[in-house]
């Protein structure tokens, strides 16, 4: 084999947006194999931790549909990472579920493997004493509680898995929490091509047209060849440059040059990106350095607790020229009142949060421009151990934020219109991150569960 050829089906799967028409014409180019990335921790860690996904079961099986179905008909692999959002074992389950639909539904059968990468507590814990949990930087403290208490942790797979994976036969893989570039360096590192070039390829490619000059909808696609890849886009109004492929590459790492994965680090020091005709890109001199030790990073989700929010405008320049005496006096009245009615201490019990949009509300202290705005619009964020909690103390915000008063003005008055009637709205669970670390498996694979079935 001289050349492969990828297919970079979506860099999104469940956004709702793979282009079927940019798919039929990429097929026409006889990939290989398609991969599409299914899964990020960039929206936070409530997927993670709650296991619901980012995108509606629809819209996941509607991109689903058309990629399994260009797979089967020209007979190559379909790989999935990070299902379902976060790529615990029941999100892997459901787009597993989704894939059997769509085969049964198109009368074809499709030999699937689903790759898990949830992680035991106990395996983790005896890692854990062994000393082979090493921590990232920075990193948050963890201990046997934060393992214990977290509700699921995952395992970022790196190619091996999916190695695997396909040499047992896999047409589809629907794998857990999965490095982005894994996807698409699995198999051309199988089949002997340079390492650099196959996880390079991967990484640019990972995200969709987001390596183009302008996103939109479209897919990517690639020639790997031993020397170099050739990348170009397919979808109407799309295109990419040398330095949009090279800003990809860079993207989302702390050094501009060196990407460390599982098995060791794409070092992109030397990397050349001609512009060729066509609006295609060719990329060269990539290299990869395998490590001394296999690590696969840890994400888990512990539960803060439960919130409730309270959203309301202002718009009365004098409450707005006294803004911060007046918020002062709002948190200490609600303080107050919490602490006599319910006995609890802010910060030891239960915490508040105010967001002050059109202020400071996206860069809070750091925010430059002073200048008094014309409106605010104030959210309190209250989290406290259980959502009674929480709804009982955003309730009893609700009079101290309605008629806190300030000098200014005399009698009773009003300080905010809130947007919500009742004004308290529940969030539900909230979650935090609990790892940036890393395990060091005893084997490659050790840390992952692959179960084969036929579907459809």
């Amino acid at each position: 084999m001289e050349e492969i050829r990828i297919l970079c089906g979506s860099g999104g799967l469940g956004a709702g947006k793979v282009s079927a028409e940019a798919v039929a014409e990429a097929m026409r180019l006889e990939p290989h194999f398609i991969s599409a990335d299914a899964g990020t921790t960039d929206a936070g860690p409530f997927a993670l931790g709650s296991g619901q996904t980012n995108y509606p079961r629809e819209s996941v099986k509607r991109d689903l549909r058309i990629l399994l179905l260009a797979a089967n008909t020209a007979g190559i692999p379909l790989l999935i990472g990070s299902s379902g959002t976060a790529g615990i074992d029941a999100q892997v389950d459901l787009v597993m579920e989704i894939a059997n639909e769509i085969a049964v539904e198109n009368q074809i059968k499709v030999k699937a493997a689903a790759i898990y990468s949830e992680q035991s507590k106990e395996y983790l814990l005896g890692l854990y004493k062994e000393g082979r949990i090493r921590e990232l930087v920075p990193a948050p403290h963890i201990d046997e509680d934060v393992i214990r208490s977290s509700e699921h942790i995952v395992g970022m797979m790196g190619i091996e898995p999916l190695q695997q994976a396909i040499s047992e036969g896999a047409e589809l893989i629907v794998g857990g929490r999965c490095s982005d570039a894994a996807l698409y360096a699995a198999i051309p590192v199988m089949n002997g091509f340079p390492e650099g070039l196959a996880w390079h390829a991967g990484k640019v490619m990972e995200c969709g047209t987001q390596v183009c000059v302008k996103a939109g909808s479209g897919v990517i696609f690639s020639v790997l060849t031993r020397e170099h890849f050739i990348m170009q886009v397919i979808g109407k109004d799309l295109r990419i440059t040398p330095q949009s492929v090279a800003a990809h590459s860079f993207y989302e790492n702390g050094d501009p040059y060196i990407h460390v994965e599982s098995s060791g680090a794409m070092d992109l020091t030397n990397a050349v990106y001609e512009a060729l005709e066509d609006g295609r890109v060719k990329v060269s001199r990539s290299v990869f350095h395998n490590a001394a030790e296999y690590t696969v990073k840890l994400e888990g989700a512990v539960k803060v607790g439960y919130q409730s929010i309270v959203i309301g405008g202002m718009r009365d320049p004098y409450f707005i020229r006294n803004f911060d005496t007046w918020l002062l006096a709002c948190r200490n009245s609600i303080e107050s009142s919490v602490a006599d009615i319910l006995k609890l201490k802010s910060e030891r019990d239960y915490t508040l949060v105010f967001h002050q949009y059109g202020r400071n509300g996206v860069m809070k202290e750091l925010e430059p421009e002073q200048s008094l705005p014309r409106e605010i619009c104030l959210i309190l964020e209250v989290t406290a151990p259980t959502q009674e909690l929480a709804n009982k103390i955003a309730a009893i915000s609700r009079q101290p934020l309605l008629h806190q008063p300030i000098p200014e003005w005399k009698g009773s008055i009003t300080s905010i219109a809130f947007l919500h009637n009742p004004s308290l709205l529940e969030r539900g669970p909230v979650y935090r991150f609990a790892f940036h670390h890393v395990a060091l498996p005893r084997s490659k694979t050790e840390m992952y569960r692959i179960n084969h079935r036929s579907i459809g």
